[in-house]
């Protein structure tokens, strides 16, 4: 009996990311004009992901970001992973200098520590890692928040770093149709369209499309390879919403993503596609989702959540074929319950991973042959939360999670965050501390494992990370009279890991050697967020992260590489009210990383500078819906040196000669005993550009 009931306990929500989805109409319903058309401006702006139920900023135990659709204005982008570079301590970092895929990192820690979610629903993970944040219509996006610091007691895996929660209009207060388009001279096109909709008098839903269509190659830097990769991507997004009685949320959703990019030599076509005879990576991606969120006709308020995911993957990099498919299912009744002081919150979960693909990972030995074994994944989950609100001014929030890992077994997470609010509602002082937990798979999270260019060597068997966390975070209001307002944020973070898996460019340049780090690992530093709205028609956001991300090897403190010591960020715009006009002037600072060499001979920079993108924009609004915009970005034409790929003439190795125990051999025509790598990324080759666009919307 006590074996069945710890089981029971064990399966105890692992999606409880869909409750939140129930609460976005409640949310906009209780709230309706709690959220303002700028970013990170009010203690009293709604906020979700930091408690998975919606309070204000100044409530929330939890430090909460949140960007609205201004920031998304203020810098157009064809995606929401470049979008994401002007949030403070967030960086878009770039892993491969050919088809240009990467993840977000969050205070230095690599992209699979972040959990990346639609309405709360943590649906870029797995195989859409790397390519997930593409393809998002940014016409339907409401708002972003961002969390800093693990959030596995909450999220489950993944959530080591924080997590980013795009959260999406509802069809109630969508405008009615919108329209936003540009391009640069370099030829690109993004199409971004919503549409509101309905369906008899109960039924109201909201369409929206993205189309990115990028088919002119470049090659500036002399290099003989793309600078940027060519892309043709459809993305359909379509929500819908059932009016009920007493206002019970029935609310349902589907995507689905194609996309088609390729990067390489210039002369590379899909004739020479796994070929080696021109070297190309090409992926295709094929992604549908649907996900449901229905408040039981009962009382008290309980949900029962479900999703279905598929992704479907084709790609090769060189001669490296990499088929893959993952299908994700999700079930999950959660209940939450008010008792006086108390908000709790306790779910029962199930999450089924069905995943395939051709490499050494889904297969297995038996009777001297080689059988495909695709990984079957169920993860039952059991999770409780307390939100205390001790007085107005002392609130404590108390979480406790257990998933049950087939191969790992119990995996527990905690959480404990603490909420100062002076008298005046004015400074919020939070501390909080809680640990992390991923259960890694590198061949749907790190692109450098799939390019050829190195072979992978596992010393081991690799064992789950674990994170322990504790931050604090100062926030001050400052009215300043005449509805100006100054908000000044400041905290430190320190994170220890126990078995990190850092990937080891460096001892063999020709591996990439994966293990988990016996050695301590850190995560520390410290930023500053300054925000300031009304003043003379100026609104100004910007921030600054000094950042310490090392590992303990022999008694030394080394820095983990492609980790960039500080970052700065800046979001500027002024308002011309008798011309309509606006002008935005955004940029972002990183700090120099340890680059990863491929020897002693490697005469490539082992440090990259400190570089810097920033653009300037022009808004002119004609008063009826219509706003035209342009302007340059990347004004300093910010580029890696043109030999970022090393032995870009000989992708294939084809004349590099190797001794015995496989190193490579200084030969006159390789003096510096190099192999072909393009993991010697830290920055986009994409130079200075402008652009020009125009957007319509009609409420």
């Amino acid at each position: 009996m006590g074996r069945l009931i710890s089981w029971v306990a064990a399966v105890l929500l692992w999606a409880n990311p869909f409750y939140v989805m129930g609460q976005q109409d409640s949310l906009r319903r209780d709230q309706p004009d709690s959220i303002h058309n700028h970013q990170g401006t009010t203690l009293h702006e709604v906020v979700v992901s930091g408690t998975m139920r919606p309070m204000s900023r100044a409530e929330s135990p939890v430090q909460v970001e949140l960007y609205h659709t201004s920031f998304l204005r203020q810098q157009p982008a064809p995606s929401i992973f470049e979008s994401l570079g002007l949030i403070n301590g967030v960086r878009p970092a770039i892993s491969c200098n050919v088809c240009n895929t990467g993840g977000i990192h969050i205070n230095g820690l690599d992209g699979p520590y972040t959990l990346v979610m639609i309405d709360g629903m943590p649906v870029v993970s797995g195989l859409a890692t790397v390519y997930g944040l593409h393809g998002i219509p940014q016409s339907l996006i409401e708002r972003i928040e961002v969390v800093k610091g693990p959030a596995s007691a909450l999220y489950g895996s993944e959530a080591v770093a924080g997590l980013i929660n795009i959260i999406t209009k509802s069809p109630d207060k969508a405008p009615a149709f919108s329209l936003e388009t540009f391009s640069s001279n370099w030829k690109d096109l993004n199409i971004d369209l919503g549409v509101r909709w309905k369906a008899g008098k109960k039924i109201r839903g909201l369409l929206g499309m993205n189309h990115f269509h990028y088919q002119d190659p470049k090659d500036r830097n002399g290099d003989g390879f793309t600078d940027i990769s060519l892309q043709k991507r459809l993305s359909v997004f379509n929500s819908w919403k059932m009016q009920r009685k007493y206002n019970r949320d029935f609310t349902w959703a589907a995507r689905y993503v194609y996309e088609d990019r390729w990067g390489g030599e210039m002369n590379w076509d899909k004739r020479f596609r796994g070929g080696d005879s021109i070297y190309g990576e090409s992926i295709y991606t094929n992604r549908w989702e649907m996900m449901a969120n229905y408040q039981l006709p009962v009382h008290e308020k309980i949900y029962l959540q479900a999703s279905l995911n598929r992704h479907d993957q084709n790609s090769v990099y060189g001669q490296t074929v990499y088929i893959a498919r993952q299908w994700i299912g999700f079930a999950q009744l959660s209940w939450h319950k008010n008792i006086g002081k108390h908000q709790g919150l306790l779910g029962l979960g199930y999450r089924y991973t069905w995943y395939d693909d051709n490499t050494p990972a889904t297969s297995a030995m038996q009777q001297n042959q080689w059988l495909n074994m695709p990984a079957i994944t169920a993860l039952p989950g059991l999770f409780v939360q307390d939100d205390i609100r001790i007085n107005k001014q002392h609130r404590l929030l108390l979480g406790l999670r257990l998933d049950r890992h087939p191969l790992h077994g119990a995996v527990s997470s905690v959480r404990a965050n603490y909420k100062w609010t002076s008298t005046h509602e004015k400074t919020v002082l939070r501390i909080g501390a809680g640990n992390g937990f991923r259960v890694a798979n590198v061949f749907t999270e790190d692109h450098a494992a799939l390019t050829g260019a190195r072979t992978l060597q596992f010393e081991e068997t690799l064992k789950p990370e674990r994170s322990w966390n504790v931050q604090a975070n100062l926030q001050q209001k400052l009215n300043l009279g005449n509805d100006h307002a100054l908000m000044l944020e400041a905290g430190l973070f320190y994170t220890y890991f126990n078995n990190r898996i850092l990937p080891d460019y460096l001892t063999d340049p020709n591996k990439i050697i994966y293990r988990n780090i016996r050695q301590a690992a850190v995560s520390r530093g410290a930023n500053l967020n300054i925000t300031a709205t009304g003043i003379r028609r100026l609104s100004l956001n910007a921030g600054i992260t000094l950042l310490d991300v090392s590992v303990s090897k022999n008694g030394n403190r080394e820095r983990v590489p492609l980790t960039e010591q500080y970052s700065a960020t800046w979001m500027m715009s002024y308002h011309l009210h008798r011309l309509n006009l606006h002008i935005d002037y955004n940029g972002n600072l990183t700090g120099p990383m340890i680059l990863p060499l491929l020897g002693p001979l490697d005469d490539r920079p082992g440090r990259s500078p400190a570089w810097s993108n920033q653009s300037i924009q022009l808004r002119y609004g004609f008063g009826i819906g219509f706003e035209c915009f342009g302007g340059i970005k990347n004004l300093l034409n910010s580029l890696p040196p043109a030999n970022s790929i090393a032995r870009a003439h000989d992708p294939f190795d084809k004349l590099v000669q190797f001794d015995g125990n496989g190193q490579v051999v200084a030969t006159p025509e390789n003096p510096r005993a190099l192999t072909f790598d393009p993991t010697y990324a830290y920055a986009p080759n994409q130079g200075i550009r402008g652009f020009i666009g125009l957007r319509y919307t009609k409420k």
